[in-house]
């Protein structure tokens, strides 16, 4: 769940939890107003750790995915999302407007996989190339190019590196992309299914048609 909703969620159970538990400790049970106030944070913070618990809990079923599990896709998105926020400082300090088009659909793909595995954190098993190889790749090219095309003097030889790396870059946003489709590949499968089971009815349901058609030209 969206940490922001979560945080929503557990608030609007738990400030009321705590409020109806400080109100009949102390005007049910007569406690003092010390006593009620501990009894009410107690109570408030009960509720928000129960309902947290609860969430997660439905989380990690409804993802099929242990504690453990989801503790490790967690720490190697957040370290993906740093990766990706350098990514995108390198790529925009880059001075070569003809390639600009090309950095921001690279970096679209990259912060869609990184959305992708972030909201149905299982897809990362199949994205593990990317965040552990091809992302790193990208980043260290990206800097050295950035650093590059920055100097007020290029020789032959800088011109001819900065090319180089430029194809390089273009190789690596391919495969990127293909980092995103194999991601994807099984709901790409799945949608190719279902519209073959569509042109089926529809086949079927006009050949249905037909035969009642000539009953009522008879």
């Amino acid at each position: 769940m969206n940490p922001f909703l979560s945080f929503l969620l557990r608030s609007s159970i738990a400030v009321p939890t705590a409020v109806t538990a400080g109100a009949v400790s102390f005007l049910g049970f007569d406690a003092g107003w010390l006593l009620s106030t501990g009894i009410s944070a107690a109570g408030g913070f009960t509720a928000y750790q129960s309902v947290g618990m609860y969430t997660n809990s439905q989380f990690l079923k409804r993802h099929s995915l242990t504690r453990k599990e989801y503790r490790y896709i967690k720490t190697n998105l957040e370290e993906g999302k740093r990766k990706i926020n350098r990514l995108h400082r390198a790529l925009f300090s880059i001075k070569n407007l003809p390639s600009l088009k090309q950095r921001i659909e690279l970096l679209r793909v990259t912060k869609n996989i990184y959305k992708l595995t972030k909201n149905e954190p299982k897809r990362f098993y199949k994205a593990e190339r990317f965040y552990f190889s091809h992302l790193d790749s990208l980043i260290e090219l990206a800097e050295k190019y950035a650093f590059l095309s920055a100097q007020p003097k290029r020789s032959p030889e800088l011109e001819l590196k900065l090319h180089e790396t430029q194809r390089t870059l273009d190789e690596l946003t391919d495969t990127i992309e293909q980092d995103l489709y194999y991601i994807i590949r099984d709901d790409i499968d799945h949608l190719d299914f279902e519209i073959d089971v569509a042109k089926k009815v529809i086949a079927n349901q006009k050949n249905i048609k037909i035969p009642e058609e000539n009953r009522r030209l008879k």
